[in-house]
């Protein structure tokens, strides 16, 4: 892959807003142990998937159907979808960024797609938001301060550009320190 590296250490790549990547962060500790996990924004990674680019209801439904279905048969909590859905994740994935750098990313993002995707609250509110970080026992003060950081911000762009540099091109994904591989 272009500007891929071996130096580049096994990595699952998220953002709070995919539903995927919340079925795949339910199982990654399992399925890829000892991986570091790192928020970027799929917004800005080369196909990643629009939840918001269907056709008609009918093909949102089926999407949205096969999410549910999934969910059941990993034994997940019933899916409830946020209103409004979907959801713009950007300070979320900068609370994430923050998360990653006090060492709280995995429990953080468990929390957040939780309150998303189980609790069928938008993370686009801060206050959704600061209640999963509350739960992996992150200050509401230091969280809300945090996700201003212009620092924050930076680093979440540079994950994000990294994850494109190895070739990422949706979430969930998995950089096994060689290729991208199914998450």
């Amino acid at each position: 892959m272009a500007g891929s590296s071996t130096a580049d250490p096994p990595a699952f790549f998220f953002d709070l807003a995919s539903p995927a990547a919340y079925l795949a962060a339910e199982r990654a500790l399992q399925s890829h142990p000892g991986v570091e996990w790192i928020p970027v924004l799929a917004r800005e990674l080369p196909s990643a998937e629009s939840w918001e680019a269907f056709r008609c209801a009918e093909e949102r439904n089926i999407a949205l159907a096969h999410i549910e279905r999934t969910a059941a048969e990993r034994g997940l909590q019933p899916v409830r979808w946020p209103d409004p859905f979907p959801f713009d994740s950007l300070f979320a994935m900068r609370v994430a960024t923050y998360a990653k750098q006090i060492g709280r990313t995995v429990a953080f993002a468990l929390a957040a797609y939780r309150q998303a995707f189980a609790g069928g609250r938008s993370l686009a509110d801060p206050d959704n938001v600061v209640i999963a970080a509350a739960a992996c026992e992150m200050h509401p003060a230091a969280v809300m301060k945090a996700a201003q950081l212009r620092g924050v911000g930076e680093r979440l762009e540079q994950a994000t550009a990294r994850a494109v540099a190895l070739g990422v091109r949706d979430v969930p994904a998995v950089w096994d320190g060689e290729k991208v591989v199914d998450a």
